[in-house]
């Protein structure tokens, strides 16, 4: 899943993100800390992984959302 820089809070290393629907979702220090990332700013392109609904993990759209983050069904595979 993709989505759009909305906010980012380097103090908390939290923020929000644009869905391309318009949809607005939240991700928390742990999805950020899950990544390579050291900083995000507005507008940036984000590749999302998704775990119970929630952002799990949140990288840049150049580099890809490891498996455990995907939210394919155990034993699917590409």
């Amino acid at each position: 899943m993709q989505g759009t820089v909305r906010s980012f809070d380097e103090t908390t290393r939290s923020g929000t993100v644009f869905l391309d629907d318009g949809t607005v979702l939240e991700f928390g220090t742990p999805a950020f800390d899950a990544g390579p990332l050291l900083l995000l700013r507005t507008g940036q392109r984000v590749n999302l992984g998704m775990s119970g609904g929630r952002i799990a993990y949140i990288t840049l759209s150049t580099f890809p959302v490891p498996d455990a983050f995907r939210g394919r069904p155990a034993g699917d595979s590409e």
